[in-house]
């Protein structure tokens, strides 16, 4: 797991999903998991490598994956001379539909497809043809018709013919394995107080380890260190700021716990290959959160 990193998501606890529609000349993307569903449309970008797990493919001119909760994937190997690549991202929680509500009958299918989605699932190109208009559409909706939707789509992509699963059962178990209740409080505590300062000290009390434990802790589990993976969960929330309000930059890194200016610059640019000024100039009306 070590080469794959953490990523925070965008999604909030009061979000349904988030819908990510944009044209691109090639993938940049790190291998990578987050606590979310993903699903993931890509047309035109015939020959790149798909990884999901321990799964090793090269994608057709439709592409349509759902990955499941902390299953590492990356999309790479291609680029275009021209902004030719679209790729629509769908994220929903992990706990968007609950166990009980999945027990009921009319929601069997879904349910089975979210279990194997653990292992990625990869849908046929006469289903792709089929929700591709569908998938165009959903950020254009909004409310709890765009959630209506959002589970038309998943219930029809549950009953689809040819569906495939693309990791190998013992990848599926390393996955299980792997979390980490320590890892999980952890990141809890990161996100709810993201906006305050946080030092390695404060979070080894909290997992009840030693600094030095944790800090080799953490990087095993993920990747990143403690200061990457706070800076993730910062920058997530920035992102987020950039895109939905009219805060300037300032106001955005202190209201993300950045007391320095330029350190926030720094770190952004670091991760993102632009500015904040940049992706707000680039990304806004991009993403849809509902």
């Amino acid at each position: 797991m070590s080469t794959f990193h953490h990523e925070i998501t965008l999604l909030t606890p009061q979000d349904c999903f988030m819908v990510v529609d944009h044209y691109k000349k090639g993938f940049i993307s790190q291998p990578h998991f987050h606590e979310d569903f993903e699903l993931n449309f890509i047309e035109n970008a015939k020959g790149a490598k798909r990884i999901v797990g321990d799964s090793n493919e090269q994608i057709d001119d439709l592409e349509l994956v759902l990955v499941g909760p902390n299953l590492p994937h990356n999309w790479a190997g291609y680029e275009s001379p021209e902004n030719e690549v679209r790729e629509i991202t769908v994220q929903f929680h992990r706990d968007l539909f609950n166990d009980k509500l999945l027990q009921r009958n009319q929601l069997s299918a879904i349910r089975t497809m979210l279990e194997k989605a653990n292992m990625g699932i990869a849908f046929s190109q006469e289903t792709i043809t089929q929700i591709k208009p569908r998938l165009t559409e959903l950020s254009n909706k909004n409310g709890f018709n765009s959630v209506i939707e959002l589970i038309s789509i998943l219930n029809d992509l549950s009953v689809s013919p040819n569906m495939r699963t693309l990791t190998s059962n013992t990848f599926s178990i390393g996955i299980k394995e792997f979390k980490s209740r320590r890892l999980e409080k952890a990141f809890e505590y990161m996100k709810a107080n993201y906006n305050k300062e946080i030092t390695l000290e404060d979070i080894a009390k909290i997992v009840n380890m030693a600094e030095v434990s944790f800090s080799r802790f953490i990087k095993k589990c993920t990747g990143k260190t403690f200061v990457d993976s706070l800076n993730d969960i910062r920058l997530g929330h920035a992102t987020r700021l950039l895109i939905e309000t009219t805060f300037t930059i300032s106001e955005i890194s202190s209201k993300c716990g950045y007391n320095n200016l330029s350190y926030f610059n720094r770190v952004f640019k670091k991760k993102h290959e632009i500015t904040p000024k940049e992706f707000r100039e680039n990304y806004a009306g991009t993403k849809t959160f509902v």
